[in-house]
């Protein structure tokens, strides 16, 4: 019998039941809380550079991505079940992977302001892309409602965070926003959409950082 990190869905069925739903109910609020923690790496910024001896927080970083790697080789070598693996997943990388990957290059690649733009931007828009889907109400807000919300997002971390003036972080968040919201519709197989909607921006920005000095700081 296969290696479990899973309990059967009690923890979601318990979550879905207490929003007045089911299991699906509880998967779904499960699934977006995961991601949106992900914002979490910011922390990083908050870290002394050496946290004890030599070990430094990039090597943190660096440890937990590994660990997710190696989780993810366990899953398809020793056919370690997870409580998040979804029906395409199974002949393909897993989204968590993608996402811990795009999350520690936007951290370790980038400078901070784009950094925190664009995980900012994936970990909570991207749930909220999905949630708007599924909704018949408000399925007709897709695109411009996340749109919108990233670049709220985005240019308020610039401008609380980085100190940017109002027009170059509302200017760069919407870019970042249009990407990152085009590169999440346009599904490319073998490649997830946190990877795309976080790097993709992310590229763009810095090219415009440094050809156009005089319209971002």
């Amino acid at each position: 019998m296969p290696l479990q990190f899973h309990t059967g869905g009690r923890t979601r069925r318990w979550i879905g039941a207490r929003l007045g739903g089911g299991f699906e109910l509880g998967d779904r609020v499960y699934r977006r809380f995961l991601h949106c923690i992900g914002a979490l790496v910011l922390l990083y910024y908050a870290l002394p550079r050496v946290l004890v001896g030599w070990f430094t927080r990039e090597d943190l970083l660096l440890v937990g991505l590994g660990l997710v790697v190696v989780l993810e080789l366990l899953r398809w070598v020793a056919g370690v079940e997870l409580p998040t693996i979804r029906p395409y997943e199974k002949t393909r990388v897993a989204s968590y992977t993608f996402y811990a990957v795009a999350l520690v290059a936007a951290v370790l690649l980038f400078p901070l302001p784009i950094a925190f733009v664009v995980v900012l931007g994936t970990a909570l828009v991207d749930p909220l892309i999905g949630e708007l889907r599924l909704s018949a109400r408000w399925r007709s807000s897709y695109p411009w409602l996340p749109g919108l919300v990233y670049v709220l997002i985005g240019a308020s971390a610039l401008i609380l965070v980085t100190h940017w003036p109002p027009f170059a972080a509302l200017l760069a968040a919407g870019i970042a926003g249009v990407l990152a919201v085009a590169a999440e519709r346009a599904k490319i197989p073998q490649v997830d959409d946190d990877l795309a909607m976080t790097l993709i921006p992310a590229v763009v920005l810095l090219a415009l950082l440094h050809f156009a000095p005089g319209i971002f700081p």
